[in-house]
């Protein structure tokens, strides 16, 4: 085992073991943190990326599908066998049926039709969603969400002639979650240190803070530019930015709001100095012996810091528009509830509520005048690996998504500082696609994928990039289609490289630095970098 991993787990250890563990685990290199070279930007308008990651390797076949006759036949040839289990949807236009199983398709009813801007290489094509995405459709039509074809990790633009070519370049890694999920967030394998949203912020921290103390717009610039109220995500890390976990319904403080521990201030002020190994005025007291010490130090710190700079001001729950009025426990909360198209209960969604906590700190923004214009979140929604039970575990997991989407969107419609839909832009990614072929009642590893992105910056009604083409499998195993490899996974023609850069471009970060972020964007025309799913 390496001294780097040693020190790791150690720390990662070291910190469950405070009252702050959630807080503390806001970065481990603070000791390491280098100054980015922070680009000259305006320091006004606030705007954020909110990425929502589909952990487990969504089936994009059954999210967004092409239904023009050609494409539909192929589809349901290959997910509809002949006396075997239908993991294929139902035409557009069919009733759901609330009798049928929960595990079969006619229970969700058909897919549901979206319009496109009939663009060239779309021409003659006809696209539809998941029946259980019956709001994100809606905002679809409204314009207010748009659908990217076939996005996925390249290095440089992939044929199928490539992909048998063993001397082609290729990501590192296909098929392997770990992996490919640290491939789409940071372009290297599991263990990458940085990703490209953190990367980006680097860029833009300098945006953060105005008006502070220097000590403390340099806590805001580093831990708030990028936060989570779920796992930890290399996506947030930067050189210099580290990710900020909370809570899911709160910010996590040594001694909770009232700031007391037994109700002794006195007692708190004290567990603080020895968890932060400082005295009175703020500064180390010890000389740390050892590299374990001063990470471990830094990070009681700042966690100790952060904490008493928004725990006490973080918008309350109870109030509108991220709750139901008065309902101050979230797990509660209606607002935060959907409905199961399986079942008909009516449960919590582990994402709304992800989503209610970015929601207030967007707000918290606001009410304790941090200064802050430029910040990325990060929320997880997972078992999207549907390797058996594909109707009914898909049809679950996209009932969320729709809830949690649309909830989102209604809340910054109305968010105390007025409609902040424009300034607010939410993307989902996930590790990889699935296969168009099914193992008998679910779906294996692939690799290209659809995606959607939503926000009122957004130029929605459309479908972007290059939808892929459907084709059937010869008695041999081999697709027709130019775009499909074995068992029918897609070869994606979007790269991940292009899509952020798309959104970069609008959250400000400048041409150079999107290009030294993203390492493959050189391999592409220059001409599709900007994917065009963004206003300027």
């Amino acid at each position: 085992m390496s001294h780097h991993h040693d020190r790791r787990t150690f720390l990662r250890q070291a910190a469950a073991l405070t009252p702050m563990a959630s807080a503390s685990a806001i970065g481990l290199n603070f000791s390491a943190i280098t100054q980015a070279a922070a680009q000259s930007v305006p320091t006004s308008g606030y705007k954020a990326l909110v990425c929502i990651h589909l952990s487990g390797g969504n089936d994009a076949f059954n999210t967004v599908l092409a239904t023009d006759s050609t494409s539909w036949s192929a589809y349901t040839a290959q997910r509809q066998p002949a006396g075997g289990t239908s993991i294929a949807l139902m035409p557009a236009g069919t009733a759901p049926d609330g009798a049928a199983n929960g595990t079969t398709p006619q229970r969700l009813g058909g897919v549901l039709p979206i319009n496109h801007a009939g663009r060239t290489v779309h021409a003659g094509r006809t696209f539809g969603m998941h029946p259980a995405l019956a709001q994100v459709q809606q905002m679809h039509q409204a314009g207010r969400v748009a659908v990217l074809a076939n996005v996925g990790p390249l290095t440089r633009p992939t044929t199928k002639a490539d992909w048998s070519s063993p001397t082609a370049s290729k990501p590192p890694k296909l098929f392997s979650h770990n992996d490919q999920q640290s491939v789409w967030l940071s372009f290297k394998p599991e263990g990458a240190g940085q990703g490209w949203g953190g990367l980006m912020g680097d860029t833009l921290m300098s945006m953060n803070g105005a008006g502070h103390t220097t000590s403390d717009t340099q806590l805001i610039q580093r831990l708030f530019t990028s936060i989570t109220p779920s796992a930890m995500s290399v996506w947030l890390a930067g050189r210099s930015v580290a990710p900020y976990q909370t809570a899911s319904t709160q910010i996590a403080q040594l001694g909770g709001s009232t700031g007391t521990i037994y109700g002794s201030a006195r007692l708190q002020a004290g567990v603080a100095a020895i968890m932060g190994k400082t005295g009175s005025n703020g500064q180390a007291t010890v000389t740390p012996r050892n590299l374990f010490a001063a990470d471990r130090q830094a990070v009681a710190q700042r966690a100790l810091q952060a904490g008493a700079l928004i725990g006490n001001q973080l918008s309350p729950l109870g109030q509108a528009p991220w709750s139901t009025s008065g309902a101050t426990n979230a797990y509660a909360d209606p607002m935060l509830k959907y409905t199961s198209p399986v079942d008909g209960s009516t449960k919590l969604n582990p994402l709304a509520l992800q989503l209610q906590m970015v929601a207030r700190i967007i707000d918290t923004n606001r009410v304790a005048g941090l200064g802050i214009n430029r910040q990325f979140f990060m929320v997880t929604l997972g078992s999207f690996d549907t390797h058996s039970n594909q109707i009914a575990d898909h049809a679950e997991k996209l009932a969320q998504v729709n809830h949690a989407m649309a909830y989102f969107d209604r809340v910054l419609g109305t968010m105390p500082a007025g409609d902040m839909r424009s300034q607010v832009t939410t993307f989902t990614a996930s590790e990889f696609g699935r296969t168009f072929t099914s193992n008998g009642d679910g779906t294996d590893h692939g690799w290209g994928g659809h995606h959607l992105i939503m926000g009122g910056a957004v130029v929605g009604t459309e479908v972007y990039g290059t939808f892929p083409t459907y084709s059937t499998a010869n008695t041999s195993g081999v697709f027709s289609s130019p775009d499909q490899i074995q068992n029918g996974v897609l070869i994606p023609t979007t790269s991940v490289d292009q899509y952020a850069y798309t959104l970069g471009k609008w959250m400000g970060v400048s041409d150079s630095n999107l290009r030294s972020i993203l390492p493959n964007l050189s391999q592409f025309n220059s001409s599709t970098y900007d994917l065009g799913f963004m206003r300027a």
